[in-house]
């Protein structure tokens, strides 16, 4: 796994908390919230393509 793919979720997180704070100071909770799932769908849709690719090279490696 490459560093910077770490990286690229730590900075979504950073940048999703700190819209989230901004949001949520300016009495919008509602976008904050819509903030907080997209910030979390668009990570867990990354992740599902790093498994899948896992799954991909599993594969290839097994195959006889």
């Amino acid at each position: 796994m490459d560093m910077d793919f770490v990286f690229k979720i730590a900075a979504m997180g950073i940048i999703v908390s700190i819209l989230n704070q901004v949001l949520s100071r300016s009495g919008r909770e509602e976008q904050a919230t819509m903030t907080t799932l997209a910030g979390l769908v668009v990570v867990l849709m990354m992740i599902v393509q790093k498994i899948s690719d896992l799954f991909d090279l599993v594969k290839a490696l097994f195959a006889f």
